[in-house]
């Protein structure tokens, strides 16, 4: 597809933003409502099968239904020539795997705020029924002002889909549920799993599970429980590593059960209230098929059932929105991944079983603490007992090039013969490089700091009274766009504020029309602020405005529309009286709001004795409303 193209008669592609194994996307011009779109634009090969071409109009059509301040919102879709694209709304932002590749951990706070808003994304698709199946930091988009969006909902399958028959799709290796690595029927927990592998790598900086391939990867999302974040990131309380574990269990029954549970649990810790999680899984639940991995009772390889080895590959493989950052080695689709797993785990399970014979069994050493060695005299002492030593490389500043850092599993524990243990050996110091500075003009504070964190440098804000520009936006930046700067280096930048403030008009007892209408005349940006209960305006009337006096031009000023007073009568025949013993009765009107009179009675050949027989007035009464109950003396 070349630059200038001008797709259905409408989108004129400008340039392409990113590609993907099934898909590319382009910044393009909506030549009919003069807006800025993102166009997904699928692979010829893939357009031209039947069953996939059937799919993609339903679930592009499915996507377009959900509407979410958290979702990417899809605005059109088509056929062009001998493919199909999906119009969607372009966002300028970072996303969440490149931050935090660039920041390391994230704030604890930041991750439970970030988790709480793709929950809210993941209600609205669950309510209409479609599961995400890709969740992972590379489909969440972190916007300007620090909020997120959730993308490509392409992979997601309709439960009520005709065509939904390949439920084994599987999203990338390092965020996928133990259950869509067995290729069995996902619900809604499958994404609640997704969701936790993302805050745990937003907290820790690292994934819980990896490994030298997607299959390795894959089989420890099943057979290894994750290690605590707190014992990676010390700085990872109780609290949220606890709701991290549970949407992380095995087990779906044990996770939250629903992204509103767990939204109303995130919000909770972020408002410091104290939240009641078991204590998480530390040991996996054997199954009826286990296989012993290494002498390791608690791990089991799954062997499919022949339903499980029939994977179709022809799917919407998911596309980050700008990059293709799948962690699959490149060429291999995500039905190829999902059918190598699959058809390996049989055969590993036999070569495991093989091995052992020949490797002595469950015979267990003491591993060494090699920390501080060099990597020879290391690799030397886990190979003397029996080990096999991984190594991987790191800069550190603070220790010396050549000697370990890291260790997993750590000195002292005990593991099988052959095991392997991983260590981490210093590159020292990372070396400044130099990098281009990024053009900042015309971008929000916000913006340009993201934009110079994501070349690698800092920025510094300062504000100076600017009419000529839009408040708000850079309009001069202290080193040209394009220079070369060492990397880290500090970066100041000018952003316009207005000159003064402007007075605000005051709308209550207006219609939220009328208001709207003033309020936008005047410069200020309307937001719904929903409506609420009122004695003093009636309903449909303006009963709340957030800013009044002066303010600046642009200002969002959120208008609650009043509902008019609250009925608040209790109907007493529904409380059901009669028959109560005493006591229950008065009980039950007191928490209705109502007040109670007991000191009539009467004999009764029916009604035992201290139960009601009968109450004065019914029907639907106000609070604190006295009810006469006739209770009963029994049978004299």
């Amino acid at each position: 597809m070349t630059d200038q193209h001008l797709l259905g008669g409408r989108y004129l592609l400008k340039e392409r933003v990113g590609a993907g194994g099934m898909a590319s996307v382009y910044r393009a011009q909506d030549q009919t409502l003069d807006r800025t779109v993102a166009v997904k634009i699928m692979l010829p090969q893939y357009a031209g099968d039947a069953t996939f071409a059937a799919r993609f109009k339903q679930e592009a059509k499915a996507a377009a239904g959900l509407s979410s301040p958290y979702i990417v919102g899809v605005y059109d879709w088509g056929k062009d020539g001998d493919t199909y694209y999906i119009v969607m709304e372009y966002l300028r932002g970072t996303d969440l795997k490149s931050g935090v590749r660039s920041h390391g951990a994230l704030d604890p706070q930041k991750v439970a705020q970030i988790g709480s808003q793709i929950c809210s994304a993941l209600s609205v698709a669950h309510r209409h029924e479609i599961i995400h199946r890709d969740i992972k930091p590379q489909n969440i988009m972190v916007l300007a002002d620090g909020n997120i969006k959730v993308m490509d909902f392409g992979i997601a399958r309709a439960k009520n889909s005709h065509l939904t028959q390949d439920n084994n799709v599987l999203g990338t290796a390092h965020y996928v549920s133990p259950e869509q690595t067995r290729g069995q029927e996902l619900d809604v927990t499958s994404d609640i799993y997704s969701l936790g592998v993302v805050m745990y790598e937003c907290v820790t900086g690292k994934v819980p599970f990896d490994g030298d391939d997607a299959i390795s990867v894959a089989l420890k999302q099943v057979n290894e429980l994750p290690t605590p974040p707190s014992q990676v990131n010390p700085r990872v309380d109780i609290q949220l590593e606890r709701i991290i574990l549970k949407c992380m269990e095995k087990d779906p029954a044990k996770r939250f059960q629903s992204a509103d549970e767990l939204r109303e649990v995130l919000n909770a810790y972020i408002a410091g209230r104290v939240i009641d999680i078991a204590e998480p899984t530390r040991v996996i639940e054997p199954r009826a098929a286990t296989t012993t991995i290494m002498g390791q009772q608690t791990q089991q390889i799954i062997r499919p059932s022949v339903a499980d080895s029939t994977v179709q590959r022809k799917n919407i493989a998911p596309t980050s929105y700008y990059t293709d950052d799948n962690d699959e080695p490149a060429g291999m689709g995500k039905g190829k991944v999902v059918a190598a797993v699959i058809g390996v785990l049989a055969v590993i399970g036999i070569a495991i079983a093989i091995a052992l014979s020949f490797m002595g069994g469950n015979a267990q050493v003491s591993i060494p603490n090699v920390m501080g060695m060099t990597e020879e005299k290391a690799t030397e002492a886990l190979e003397g007992v029996g080990l096999v030593a991984s190594v991987e490389q790191q800069y550190s500043s603070e220790e010396d090039k050549g000697t370990v850092i890291e260790q997993t599993p750590k000195g002292g524990a005990t593991a099988n013969k052959g095991s392997k243990v991983t260590i981490v050996v210093s590159q020292g110091a990372e070396p400044v490089k130099s990098v281009k500075v990024p053009s900042l003009n015309g971008l929000t504070a916000e913006a340009a700091d993201q934009a110079l964190v994501a070349a690698g440098l800092k920025g510094r804000m300062i504000e100076e009274v600017n009419d000529e520009v839009e408040a708000g936006t850079v309009f001069w930046q202290g080193v040209d766009a394009g220079s070369k700067v060492d990397e880290g280096s500090e970066i100041e930048y000018k952003v316009a504020k207005q000159s003064e403030a402007v007075s605000v008009p005051g709308v209550l007892g207006k219609s939220f029309s009328e208001a709207s209408n003033t309020l936008s005349e005047a410069g200020f940006e309307v937001v719904d602020g929903g409506s609420e209960y009122s004695n003093i305006y009636v309903a449909g009337q303006v009963m709340k405005q957030s800013v009044t006096g002066t303010a600046r031009k642009g200002t969002a000023v959120e208008l609650v529309v009043s509902k008019g007073p609250q009925d608040t009568s209790i109907d007493v025949d529904q409380i059901g009286l009669r028959g109560m013993s005493q006591a229950d009765a008065e009980s039950a009107l007191a928490e209705a709001g109502l007040r109670y009179d007991s000191t009539r009675t009467h004999t009764s050949s029916t009604v035992p004795r201290g139960q009601v027989i009968s109450y004065s007035p019914g029907g639907k009464q106000k609070q604190g409303t006295t009810i006469f109950l006739t209770i009963s003396t029994g049978d004299e």
